[in-house]
């Protein structure tokens, strides 16, 4: 390995096991992108061809090492002690640790920095296989009400062995690789971490929505049962008496086999009436597009969000946002200063915040526009590529300095020769 100590720029090689484009994913493109290229070069080793290869492929090196199709297919929120423990998957980990450890050692990374619970552990045993330092990008909330309790005893056993720094999101992620019974990560060692919340890019200008139009209510994010698109769908029905010209929006696809809670919706769109005013819209590639034409942007995970890049993006486009209540949202949003916070699964409370905005669409400006100046703030996406480069600086002079206290026996018997 290149000598540690003299580098200028360091190479960083990002790993995730997907190369769909979920939160996380879309969290690390726009992430590497606003690297300094003096000061970071990022390399990126995904686990099958998509979408997140072919956007990134153009400016950056590309590494595709594929993973069992079993492997690959396990759900975090079905992971157990058998799918574990599994012979052949711990088999097609291993060897896929191996080759990736040969990966590092043959384009001579400096970091490895991993992105995903998968990639934890799979590009974590690389790592250490490759005696290269790690660091974990947790974006997942690791608790019982998030992932199976196998899988949270598992990623908490190996942030204790793996990583020699982690990133977390939010400090409520932070907060649950903490094993509460020993009240730290690593008992044995200190756990060197630090909160970096995502970024986003801030429109120049806020779009002006047409007066006389339909207020427009959208909910974005991938379809999927926790994402709470059925508790929308139902909030909504409960306004619209009221408000019976709102027009509300689910943005987004069903990923990762999900398909038959999207045909749920629809039915219960169907049962309640509500068909002719629940629009969906599918996968948009252009977010910041589909938020400037709504009035307010919801969010109504039915557990704890991890952090919430959908939360910040209506924000820094000038937005009110109605959240839930839980995980890294509070975080993000001051309650009745910045947005609502609701109840998780809660339609009656979702409901009434959307009946107060839009009693009172003065106020909700208001909101949107402290919105957009707390992002200016806090939750830039420049802002959180300095603090990742800070990190690979710290990593890269911690391993340094481990590395020159294991070679000065070496150098010390050199001298009295």
């Amino acid at each position: 390995m290149q000598n540690i100590k003299a580098l200028r720029t360091t190479r960083v090689l990002f790993i995730d096991h997907t190369a769909q484009l979920g939160g996380g994913e879309i969290a690390l493109r726009n992430l590497i992108a606003q690297f300094d290229p003096e000061q970071t070069c990022a390399i990126v080793l995904l686990c099958e061809e998509g979408p997140l290869a072919a956007q990134l492929e153009e400016h950056h090196q590309v590494h595709i090492l594929p993973i069992s199709a079993r492997v690959a297919g396990t759900r975090k929120d079905t992971v157990g002690w058998k799918s574990l423990l599994r012979v052949k998957e711990v088999y097609s980990v291993l060897s896929l640790a191996f080759r990736m450890a040969h990966l590092m050692r043959e384009i001579d990374v400096h970091v490895v920095h991993t992105n995903s619970l998968k990639s934890h552990v799979i590009g974590g045993l690389a790592a250490k296989i490759a005696r290269r330092p790690l660091v974990w990008h947790l974006r997942d909330r690791i608790a019982p009400d998030y992932l199976p309790r196998p899988a949270v005893l598992f990623v908490r056993t190996l942030g204790r062995l793996l990583p020699n720094y982690v990133i977390a999101n939010s400090q409520a992620t932070l907060d649950t690789l903490i094993d509460p019974r020993s009240g730290t990560a690593s008992p044995k060692r200190k756990l060197r971490s630090r909160v970096v919340h995502d970024g986003c890019s801030v429109p120049a200008e806020v779009a002006s929505i047409k007066p006389n139009g339909p207020a427009r209510i959208g909910l974005i994010g991938r379809i999927s049962p926790w994402k709470g698109q059925h508790i929308f769908i139902k909030a909504a029905a409960l306004i619209r008496p009221e408000f019976p010209d709102v027009q509300f929006q689910v943005i987004g696809a069903a990923l990762f086999s999900e398909n038959d809670y999207e045909s749920s919706l629809k039915a219960l769109c169907r049962d309640l009436g509500m068909e002719d005013r629940v629009a969906f819209l599918g996968f948009v590639s252009d977010v910041q597009g589909a938020i400037a034409q709504l009035e307010i942007v919801v969010h109504a995970s039915t557990v704890g969000e991890p952090f919430g890049q959908v939360v910040i993006e209506g924000m820094a486009a000038g937005k009110p946002v109605i959240a839930t209540r839980g995980g890294g949202i509070p975080e993000i949003v001051v309650d009745k200063t910045t947005g609502l916070l609701v109840p998780a699964g809660d339609e009656r409370a979702l409901a009434d915040a959307m009946a107060t905005m839009l009693r009172d669409p003065a106020k909700a400006l208001e909101m949107g526009r402290r919105g957009r100046d707390r992002v200016k703030e806090c939750f830039t996406i420049e802002r959180t590529a300095r603090a990742v480069e800070q990190v690979y600086r710290d990593v890269v002079r911690v391993y340094s300095a481990d590395l020159s206290r294991h070679e000065a026996p070496a150098e010390a018997m050199d001298l009295k020769q």
